[in-house]
């Protein structure tokens, strides 16, 4: 989605250059000649990326755009153009909140430059934001990242909070939707009512609409008793449905009816019951392509497209690798081992260059290995085994016998892959490896012979 700059500039010429190249750059720019014009569209709560005003303009000063804009949005950056003699009055509209001021004339450059470093301040900080107020609710799992494609979904997920409007989620499997939508839960008005969570594919097809809508006593062989479904225990919340695309023709029709209706009948029902439920659905297909293929109602989509946000994949968001795979690091050590595991820089580095095709998922997976590789509480190259499963992970245990004999089993499987990666890394130099597993050569020879490798 792109930022969204409201620029307020009197000259045309210089209006028009402005707004030609910050569009250029990728922006969507409304540009205003007057002040009062600026301060009307503020103070109607317009929201904006950024504001750039010049100081001296018809009617309200580029002061009064300034205090408008800040108190539509105390977190917008305000970049004032100052001419000669008005350098004073921009040093004291930094100290009245705006966050630059540029010269005349103007450093296209320069410009450019602060724009652009606002812009993606503000993103994170909007992120950083969300991550806040997600992590002071008890029992809420954090978003963590603060890479600006992460910062864009989230800025949507903002947007989209305190509205009841149907919320589409799409991305890769291992994105994080659930996540993502107990999130919007979170920051929405409902967020003290029940947030129920279907994953569509997982429902057997003959069961889909007795799962989401209920049924009737006697409203089949089995039904003794009322049962109330998915709909009906999240009211006054909110029903996730994940996997969208995998929803049966069938139980699609009354979906839509549930959708367009706010109402639905049990099955064997015949008296429409109606709830109040915020519907977020999600999907790592392309619902679009489901509908030409016939596998998709159109209408049903349309209903449930309103405010799509799409999640990165992990490769889009590199940069976050490392935040991540430190929290799992902690977690996974603490859950699996009695303690935090730390990531080196080797490591740190192997996992960034990854493109984890499985996403935020596989990366919580390959670090919950690595720490039961690991010999001590540092990760190591060696200890990361990347690639699908089965590559280079070891044969897995048996888990007859006792708790003791199988701990061991899966010690030594470990530990073989370890030192498997160790050697094929090393291209087959013991001492090379043997140093990657901050082990004595000895060591790794007599471990060679027991695990007989």
């Amino acid at each position: 989605m792109a930022a969204e700059i409201l620029l307020v500039e009197d000259r045309e010429s210089l209006r028009s250059m402005l707004a030609e190249t910050l569009g250029g750059e990728g922006y969507r720019v409304e540009a205003v000649a007057a002040g009062d014009e600026a301060v009307r569209r503020l103070s109607e709560g317009r929201r904006y990326a950024l504001v750039l005003t010049d100081l001296k303009l018809p009617g309200a000063d580029g002061l009064a755009v300034l205090e408008a804009a800040l108190a539509n949005d105390p977190s917008v950056p305000v970049v004032l153009l100052t001419g000669y003699g008005t350098v004073e009055t921009a040093v004291e509209a930094m100290k009245r909140g705006a966050a630059d001021f540029l010269n005349k004339p103007v450093d296209v450059d320069l410009l450019l430059l602060l724009v652009k470093r606002h812009v993606e301040a503000r993103r994170s900080a909007v992120a950083r934001a969300l991550l806040a107020e997600e992590a002071g609710l008890a029992g809420m799992p954090r978003i963590l990242g603060s890479s600006p494609a992460l910062a864009d979904a989230l800025d949507r997920l903002r947007r989209a909070a305190p509205s009841d409007v149907t919320v589409l989620l799409t991305g890769e499997s291992g994105t994080g939707k659930e996540l993502f939508a107990r999130a919007l839960q979170a920051l929405s008005p409902r967020r003290a009512g029940p947030f129920v969570a279907v994953n569509v594919a997982a429902l057997p097809e003959g069961l889909v609409e007795n799962e989401l809508f209920g049924h009737e006593k006697g409203a089949y062989t089995g039904a003794g008793e009322r049962r109330a479904g998915r709909f009906e225990l999240a009211d006054g919340g909110t029903l996730f449905l994940d996997e969208i695309g995998e929803l049966p023709l069938g139980a699609q029709t009354k979906l839509l009816r549930a959708v367009e209706e706010r109402t639905f009948l049990r099955v064997g029902g015949t008296v429409p019951l109606s709830v109040d439920v915020r519907l977020v659905v999600a999907t790592n297909r392309d619902l679009a392509q489901r509908v030409k293929a016939g596998a998709f109602r159109e209408d049903l989509y349309y209903r449930l497209d309103v405010f799509p946000v799409k999640l990165p994949p992990l490769r889009a968001r590199r940069e976050d690798v490392p935040e991540l795979a430190r929290a799992f690091a902690r977690s996974c050590g603490e859950g699996a081992r009695g303690k935090a595991f730390e990531i080196g820089a080797g490591a740190a580095e192997k996992l960034a260059a990854w493109d984890w095709p499985g996403n935020v998922r596989e990366l919580k997976n390959v670090v919950e290995r690595a720490v039961l590789l690991a010999e001590g509480s540092v990760i190591r190259p060696a200890d990361v085994v990347l690639g699908a499963p089965g590559e280079d992970a070891p044969t897995t245990p048996t888990l007859d016998g006792t708790l003791e004999e199988t701990g061991e089993r899966w010690r030594r499987a470990g530990e073989a892959a370890r030192i498997r990666r160790a050697l094929e890394e090393a291209g087959g130099d013991r001492a090379a490896a043997a140093a990657a597993l901050d082990i004595p050569l000895k060591r790794l020879a007599q471990r060679l012979r027991d695990l007989k490798l």
